[in-house]
């Protein structure tokens, strides 16, 4: 994982993305992060500057539960693309359901790295953006 990763968070609720933000910045774990109110704005971002690795996210915070495209839809849509893309950037997807249904339908998608339940501690983000520290 590079120094200072590009974050990407999706997720409709904006008191979430300001908290996580915070820690982000509070933590010294980013600079800043790239942030979406539903998947379809996340994905179109991603599929216009697939071949601009600088803007891409190294690392994708997704929630499951979203208007217009929800997190699963947005991994339909990556799935088709992600080939095309030639850098690696890891998906967390990210809920507040305790749904075992919903952990089951992300183990499908080879691209997701990890479920985590909301809300998403600063340890939580600390290991997964520097996990040596």
């Amino acid at each position: 994982m590079p120094q200072n990763p590009n974050i990407c968070i999706v997720d409709d609720d904006e008191v979430y993305k300001f908290f996580v933000k915070k820690i982000l910045k509070i933590k010294n774990l980013a600079k800043d992060a790239l942030t979406f109110p539903d998947g379809e704005e996340a994905y179109k971002f991603i599929k216009e500057n697939r071949e601009n690795l600088e803007k891409l996210p190294d690392i994708i915070f997704l929630d499951i539960n979203m208007p217009i495209m929800d997190g699963f839809q947005f991994m339909d849509e990556y799935t088709k693309i992600h080939n095309e893309i030639n850098k690696k950037i890891t998906i967390y997807m990210i809920t507040s359901s305790i749904d075992p249904v919903d952990l089951e339908r992300s183990k499908k998608y080879d691209q997701i790295s990890d479920f985590i339940t909301k809300p998403i501690s600063a340890e939580v983000l600390q290991r997964i953006i520097n996990p040596i520290n």
